[in-house]
């Protein structure tokens, strides 16, 4: 079964849940919801959501111990979308195709609906019932959303333009900004199904590389692929003058990377079992896809 067949009944179960979440009752202001709503509803592909349930698949996890931290990651990605996209940041008119949530509303409601998707997530988790490891849950996502994680990339990232970064000072920077939510996805999966010590360490080295390969694929991708296949403005990062892996290592070599972290995440799965087949397949996906 190809990986897009096997990952879609996750994907359909992110979406319900995240439907249920952003119901009616849940903002006081139809604009805002319905501004929540469209940043959330736009054709992602829901790595992060997917990852959560494939980690707690490979502990043998319930799927419904997955569904408040699936939810809450992915609420946090699309506020963190909202915001990167504005024109005090990276400025960005298109999003998955379709216009920027600042560009089909306004400015201002664009902010606030980030602001309200990223509380939010973190009341999925508090308002989960019979949620194990709620606190851990909680801790974790605090931890790769803020300053020391996904918060403090973005401004390593603005503070960078223009600039010239070592390979170590790119890793670090996209170790926060976009590999810590993808490192939270995994370890909140892992800690649903609660894990041993063990098996966290494992999962924890497996998302770190994932993390990396899937930036490194980013960045190639700005330079190969097309405005329409990519759902945003192709040679973006090149425009702003960006340091990416592509512009430190050349095109031939940022691939051997990729290749190589994929490599090291598939590795790091050594322990386990057929039940984490998904999580290398997903692995292999990252560097694969087109988008």
């Amino acid at each position: 079964m190809a990986i897009k067949q096997k990952l879609q009944p996750l994907i359909e179960r992110s979406d319900q849940q995240l439907n249920l979440l952003l119901s009616d009752t849940h903002s006081s202001s139809e604009q805002l919801l319905t501004a929540m709503r469209y940043s959330i509803f736009n054709g992602g592909k829901r790595i992060r959501p997917v990852l959560v349930y494939a980690a707690g698949q490979a502990l043998n996890c319930p799927a419904q111990y997955c569904d408040a931290p699936a939810a809450a990651v992915e609420m946090i990605h699309a506020y963190s979308l909202i915001h990167d996209d504005l024109p005090a940041m990276d400025d960005d008119n298109l999003r998955r195709g379709k216009p920027t949530c600042h560009i089909q509303y306004d400015e201002a409601t664009a902010i606030l609906a980030g602001d309200a998707l990223q509380t939010s997530a973190f009341a999925a988790l508090t308002d989960a019932k019979n949620q194990p490891g709620q606190l851990q849950l909680l801790q974790e996502l605090v931890q790769a959303s803020g300053s020391l994680g996904m918060v403090a990339g973005q401004m390593i990232d603005l503070a960078s333009v223009g600039k010239s970064l070592s390979l170590a000072e790119l890793e670090n920077m996209h170790r926060h900004k976009t590999g810590a939510l993808i490192r939270a996805s995994v370890r909140m999966g892992a800690i649903a199904g609660g894990a041993d010590s063990q098996q966290l360490n494992a999962l924890t080295q497996y998302a770190e590389a994932l993390g990396l390969a899937f930036q490194v694929q980013d960045d190639i991708l700005d330079v190969e692929s097309d405005t329409e296949t990519l759902g945003k403005q192709q040679g973006a990062d090149i425009a702003l003058n960006k340091p990416t892996y592509v512009s430190l290592l050349g095109l031939e070599q940022a691939k051997e990377k990729a290749r190589l972290l994929v490599e090291n995440a598939e590795q790091s799965l050594n322990d386990f079992g057929p039940e984490a087949d998904l999580l290398r397949e997903l692995a292999r996906y990252v560097i694969e896809r087109d988008h």
